[in-house]
């Protein structure tokens, strides 16, 4: 029975394909039946007016806050410019290294120590610096860095580590150790004061205690500053000291530094 029954099976068959393939098309046109149909207008209109819809956004969060650290972030950048070395008075030994750090330090001292120099008028202040006798306080300064730097140039051509006078005198302002220390200045050895700083710090107290007793500059050459300097003592060396102090700005009178009006 099981071969007849598989030999009806080989020839029923074809006769199946076909009935399968009969059926297709009537199959096929009722699953095109169910694809949908051409869109109207107002149904269009529809999905466009429900896509138009805004999103919504949670009560904390909304869209326009912006994060937090664009408020909190600190702002850490300096809109001042640093300090560059024109902001200094011209000096004489400007083409030294370290300068900038002498020039600084005098100022420093005479902001302290040195301060009797800068609340008086010496008598001869206008054959050094004629606008020293209305000039303000941070020019008068500039004056004494000037000056000092001035000096310098005779006494150890601005060489911070000169020692001169057969090993007594230091630095460059050329001082000796035992006045240094009489004066309680910080350096009081030659290795000392042949640290550039340190040196005029100590001409500072120096000479804000002999101007203010003697009420000059120089006089005829042995007073003030002249009491303890040598080349203050030379005719010609103060008169090339004192050209070159007329010559610059914080000591000429304002009318000669304003720019002359235009026609």
């Amino acid at each position: 029975p099981s071969a007849v029954s598989g030999g009806f099976m080989r020839a029923m068959k074809p006769a199946m394909i076909a009935l399968i393939l009969c059926a297709s098309p009537s199959f096929l046109l009722a699953d095109l039946s169910k694809q949908p149909g051409p869109v109207s207008a107002t149904e269009a209109e529809v999905v466009v007016q429900t896509a138009s819809v805004p999103l919504s956004f949670p009560d904390e969060v909304e869209a326009d806050t912006p994060p937090p650290a664009l408020e909190t972030a600190p702002f850490t950048t300096s809109l001042r410019p640093s300090a560059r070395p024109g902001n200094l008075p011209r000096t004489r030994w400007q083409h030294m290294r370290g300068h900038s750090l002498w020039t600084r330090a005098a100022i420093s001292a005479l902001k302290s120590h040195g301060k009797p120099l800068v609340d008086m008028v010496p008598a001869d202040v206008e054959e050094w610096c004629p606008a020293y006798p209305t000039a303000s306080d941070s020019q008068r300064r500039a004056f004494w860095v000037g000056f000092m730097s001035t000096l310098a140039k005779h006494e150890s051509t601005y060489r911070s580590w000169a020692v001169g006078g057969g090993g007594r005198w230091y630095g460059l302002l050329q001082i000796l150790p035992g006045t240094a220390r009489g004066y309680k200045c910080n350096a009081g050895s030659g290795d000392g004061l042949k640290n550039g700083a340190a040196n005029l710090s100590c001409a500072v107290r120096i000479m804000a205690t002999t101007v203010p007793r003697d009420g000059v500059i120089a006089g005829d050459g042995r007073r003030g500053v002249g009491a303890d300097w040598g080349p203050m003592r030379s005719a010609s060396k103060r008169e090339d000291m004192a050209r070159w102090l007329r010559q610059q700005s914080y000591c000429k009178p304002l009318g000669t530094t304003r720019p002359r009006s235009r026609p």
